[in-house]
């Protein structure tokens, strides 16, 4: 790999790292949005009946994992072990989509 293309990839990743970060927040909070709006997202927040039997200590493990993760491939040399930040990119995307799936299929 040249040097224009490891610099090209460089920018990818950056970029893929970035946009995950800036989407962590709306995909939480559109999450519990969603959740929220239905029927025993409802119930479980004025009654407390029908919540989620996932721990909040789950979710916010999740939460912090992914900014963690996208933090530390921002910070990362960038022409430095690329498979290794390529890999952290693909780990804090599957942690923000777990994040968002566990929070739904809490509703």
């Amino acid at each position: 790999m040249n040097t224009a293309q490891q610099q090209s990839a460089s920018r990818l990743l950056t970029g893929l790292s970035v946009t995950s970060l800036v989407l962590l927040l709306p995909t939480v909070g559109l999450a519990w949005l969603a959740v929220l709006a239905g029927e025993r997202g409802s119930r479980c927040l004025t009654y407390g009946e029908q919540c989620s039997q996932i721990p909040g200590s789950l979710l916010y493990g999740l939460f912090y994992a992914c900014a963690a993760v996208g933090v530390a491939v921002l910070v990362w040399p960038r022409h430095r072990a690329m498979p290794a930040r390529a890999g952290a990119v693909v780990v804090q995307w599957v942690l923000q989509f777990a994040l968002g799936l566990l929070i739904l299929s809490g509703a």
